[in-house]
This record gives structure tokens, sequence and C-alpha cells, in this order.
């Protein structure tokens, strides 16, 4: 029985099918997206064929971000010297020159007065304690044992800068610009734009946990090189994803069949539009979409002892071990791009004002086996010398406390680190002063994170760019070479 000699009931049923399916809330609207970016309709022409300008070494990057601000001096830059001047306003201590105007002009100076004139921000001791770990001997917080673990695999960057004092830095530190400036595309936006599919069953840029500022990625790109959110359900990993209605596998053919033979109709009158015949094909590819995507997000395959690496037998670790495990998953399956941010909250959860040590212990405890998990998972099957993990957080914490135990935001000296991909592990690069206030020994804008991953992902970000849409010098970066292998 063919679509056009159906029952009736069928019928109509075919016909919303097709309209959901052409609607832009439908999973045909993602795949649409994926064809227009392969065939260059997509409003910004792909650089030569989507290939690599130079030789890469890395084919995929998970990136893991913080969102609130994680305290650097509580993670992986310790400060003893915070505990032997605490309690001490910094003007009373060794570095008041830490204050110096010409040093702080880029963002609002962050040490506040009292109506006397004295520092109420006063040096607020570490609240954790260090341990040096591996054959490299680097020292990570208590709050952090598992990924201390695998410290020979990291590449810390401990002098990380921004020009953002508030949350909005989220949004810069995915795309290098302020929140303030006009909006351009993120990383993970170039990273397909510039180098399209692995595998045409599968979004190439995924994005999973909290996102609150800007939620688009693609900007002047056009929405194509937006990520597609996903949650961990293989039921139901994506909005629209599946039929509204009830459908057997060959139902659903039927319906597919008849959309392709109506939209044929419309190409033999219109025989040059390339958007249409994209369209015809995204029917086809929303298809398989539907099948892979839950496979993908099922771990039904994995074993006891694998689950319990990423820490699914723990009530805390579970959620994000879920979807570090479903990003090994979408790396294996070839998806280019994973960002996962952790932190509910319109700030963040890592925003922590007051509490810092309550807060900071139990986030680190979601975080921390998840994380080693991952890199140990990827090492073990040989994935993490071709997929680069980043960990990263909009910026720091200060060194003088907020109230009577938090500390406040900071983005003039701070950490994040980077495994894999063809990167150094085990190195430091860079570093903050005595007290953690200033990076002040090879400073890193935020763009050189994005310059040293599009470099082993074998793009050159200069010559990323889009005729009409100017890129400033900063937004370009440079790659951090002593941290590549």
């Amino acid at each position: 029985m063919s679509a056009f000699d159906s029952p009736p009931d069928r019928f109509t049923r075919l016909q919303h099918r097709r309209a959901w399916l052409t609607s832009g809330l439908g999973f045909g609207s993602v795949a649409l997206h994926a064809l227009l970016r392969a065939e260059g309709t997509s409003g910004a022409p792909p650089t030569a064929d989507n290939r690599p300008q130079t030789t890469p070494k890395a084919t995929n990057v998970i990136w893991l971000f913080m969102r609130g601000g994680l305290s650097h001096m509580e993670s992986f830059d310790p400060k003893p010297a915070l505990n032997r001047y605490a309690g001490l306003t910094i003007n009373e201590s060794p570095f008041a020159d830490v204050q110096d105007p010409e040093r702080l002009k880029r963002v609002r100076v962050v040490v506040v007065n009292d109506a006397n004139g004295q520092q109420r921000n006063r040096l607020y001791p570490l609240q954790v304690g260090f341990r040096r770990y591996g054959q490299s001997g680097l020292p990570v917080s208590n709050w952090f044992p598992h990924i201390g673990g695998c410290v020979d695999d990291l590449a810390v960057v401990r002098s990380m800068w921004t020009t953002d004092d508030n949350h909005g830095a989220q949004v810069q530190f995915h795309s290098g610009r302020h929140m303030l400036d006009p909006r351009v595309p993120t990383l993970g936006a170039w990273v397909t734009w510039g180098l399209g599919t692995l595998n045409e069953n599968l979004p190439q840029f995924i994005a999973m946990g909290p996102r609150f500022f800007d939620r688009r990625d693609g900007h002047y790109l056009g929405p194509a090189y937006d990520s597609v959110p996903l949650k961990v359900d293989p039921a139901n990993p994506l909005d629209y994803a599946k039929p509204e209605l009830t459908l057997e596998r060959e139902e659903q053919r039927l319906s597919f069949d008849l959309i392709r033979r109506l939209n044929q109709l419309s190409a033999q009158e219109y025989p040059h539009d390339a958007e249409l015949m994209a369209r015809m094909k995204s029917y086809e590819l929303a298809f398989r979409m539907q099948t892979a995507v839950p496979e993908a997000m099922d771990f039904a395959t994995e074993t006891q002892d694998m689950q319990r690496l990423y820490g699914f037998d723990q009530q805390e670790t579970r959620p994000f071990g879920q979807q570090l495990l479903a990003a090994r998953r979408l790396v294996e399956r070839g998806v280019r791009f994973i960002q996962i941010q952790h932190g509910a909250g319109a700030a963040g959860a890592w925003d922590q004002h007051s509490g810092l040590k309550a807060g900071h212990s139990r986030l680190a405890r979601q975080v921390d086996q998840p994380v080693a998990g991952l890199l140990t998972d990827l090492k073990q099957r040989g994935l993490l010398d071709r997929t680069l993990v980043v960990f990263a957080t909009e910026f720091g914490r200060t060194p003088g406390s907020q109230g009577s135990d938090g500390r406040d935001h900071h983005p003039y000296g701070f950490s994040i680190w980077m495994a894999g991909g063809g990167l150094k592990g085990g190195v430091v690069e860079g570093a903050t002063d005595e007290i953690g206030f200033h990076a002040v020994d090879r400073p890193h804008y935020v763009t050189d994170v994005h310059a040293t991953i599009l470099r082993q992902l074998g793009l050159q970000p200069e010559q990323m760019q889009i005729p009409g849409h100017k890129r400033l010098e900063q937004d370009f970066g440079h790659a951090i070479e002593s941290l590549i292998a």
C-alpha cells in the first residue's frame, strides 16, 4: 500500500507529519541547517572545501565550562601568601602595588573602601589544602583529587585575563567579545563553519547543561552554526525530535516518501533552487538522526565499571557523569564540538560571594570524578590524542574576602586547563602574582585559548573571516606555543 492509497485517517496523519517536518520547530529544521551548511547555502561561504588549512592534531573538542567563576586560588593556582597575610588589607600587606591604576584600567577596581576610606576587602586565606600529583608534581587542590590523578595530562594556564567583571564574561570567554559589543560567533560556531561534518547522521555542534546569557552561537554566520541542545535522555534527547503521533518505522518511511514526491514536483517548477534541494535531502537526514541521536545517548551498552568510572553510582556525580559519558560517545560517532556547561542559575552556581568553602567543595564533588573519568576513558580508548578537552570558567575570584566567607568576581588573573589534542601534559603556562591578583607572567586573553584550539584542529584564525564582518586583532588571539607538543 502506498502513501497515496492509504486510508483517510493515515493520510491525515501524514499531512500532519509534513506540517511538523516543514515547521521551524521540527527536527527536520536541524537537519536542514546541516544540509544548508554542507551545500554552502546558509548565508556564509564555507572555507576551502571544509578541509583543515594546516595538518590537524585534533579532530574533536569537549568544552567544559564552570559557570559563575571558579576560584583559581582554590583549584589550580595555590597562593600560600594569602594564609600568611590573612586579615590584612591589601595596603597593609606587601602587595599594595597590585592596585596600580594602569593595571586596573581595563575594568572597574574591585578593592572597596568603607565610609572612612579603609579597605573592606581583606586578604582571605585559602579555604582548602593542596597536594602535588603525578610525575610532574603539579599542585591541585584537595577539592579535585581525581583530576589531580590526571595532572600529567593537563596543560594548566594560570595567567588568563578578561575584561568583563560580571557574568557576561561567559559570553566573552566563548566569543572573545565583551557582552556589550555586537554579538559575534562563538568558538564552536567557527569550528563547525571551518571544518564541516564528520558524521552526517548527527549534529556537529552540540550543547548540554545550563545556558543563560547568549543562547546563540552562529550570529552573523547564520543559525546553521548554532549549537544543537541535547538532554541526557535516550527517550527524548532533543525537543521536537520525536514524532508527535505514534508512527511505526515503515509508516514514517511512507511519510518521508510522500514528502519527497511532493518536493520533487516543486523541484520541477524551480530546478535551480539550491535551498529546496537541500530541504529535500534534509528529510532523509532527519529520518536517520531520529535513530542516531537517541542511540548515542543510550548507556545500556556501557558496562557497570564504565558507568562507575563516570560516577553513575553516586547521586552527586551522576548528572554530570552522564553528560560526560554522552560526550565520549558523541566523539566516537564524529561530533566535532561538544559544549557542556555546569552550574545552574542566571550567574552560575560557582558564583560564591559567600559560603565559598561549602559551595565550591560541593560543586567540585559534582565534577571532579566525572571529568577524571572522561580523561581516563578517552586515554584508554586512544581518543585523547585527537580530542582536546577544555576545563574553563569566565573569571576567577578575588584574593580578598567579600563579606565574611566569600570572594568577588576577578577578571585580572585566573586559571583554565586543556588536555589531549596534541598538547603537552603536566605543564604550566604563565603565573599570577603572589596573591593571585594579576596575571604577571605571559598573560593570555581568552582568545589565545581559541587560537590554540583552532591551531590543533588545523585552522588558522586569521583566515576565518566573512566579507562585511570585521574581526578585531584581539578576536584572533595567539596560539599558546609552549603548550603544543
